[in-house]
């Protein structure tokens, strides 16, 4: 007899501990299912988080775009008036046909590299204009690559007029202080 209360009391133990164990590999399940849940639902607000702040920026850069715009133009101008180049006659942004212009006359007149390099050379109004473009354009650049998830705006911009007078700046500035460094 005791050993039969013994055997009942060993099986109903066994079966009491697959009880426990089944509802333990169960509660792991759940609470594995639970993390993986939880961490994916950070990583989307992680996104979301970063969605808006791109788009934020996006329209920051957008709504203050004709900022942006005018303080590039204030120093066209001056260096277009130093070589003599009248901007583009189409109904574009004044930037853009002032940048157009220039580029136009490059593409006709090559020597417009030289003018400038000599300009930069010179004058220190031309030298300082010609070096708050370019830190002022590759800041818009920078700006646009940063907020702009896809790159399809600051691509546009860097293929176009913008990035073309970057080229244009940059290697005209390089060439006045090459010369004034091999004095």
């Amino acid at each position: 007899m005791d050993f039969i209360i013994i055997s009942i009391c060993f099986g109903i133990l066994f079966v009491i501990c697959m009880i426990v164990m089944t509802i333990g590999i169960t509660m792991t399940r759940h609470i594995n299912t639970l993390e993986k849940n939880i961490s994916h639902m950070h990583d989307v607000i992680i996104k979301m988080q970063n969605t808006l702040k791109n788009k934020s920026a996006t329209n920051a850069v957008a709504e203050h775009a004709e900022m942006i715009y005018q303080d590039l133009l204030q120093n066209l101008i001056p260096i277009l008036a130093t070589l003599d180049i009248m901007p583009r006659n189409t109904s574009e942004h004044p930037l853009w046909r002032t940048l157009g212009g220039m580029l136009d006359e490059y593409a006709k007149n090559p020597f417009v590299m030289e003018k400038l390099r000599r300009a930069i050379k010179l004058d220190a109004n031309v030298r300082r204009n010609v070096s708050n473009y370019m830190s002022r354009a590759e800041k818009l650049l920078d700006n646009l690559n940063a907020t702009e998830p896809d790159g399809i705006l600051a691509t546009t911009f860097l293929n176009g007029l913008l990035g073309q007078s970057l080229t244009f700046f940059t290697q005209a500035y390089q060439l006045a202080t090459m010369d004034e460094n091999a004095k």
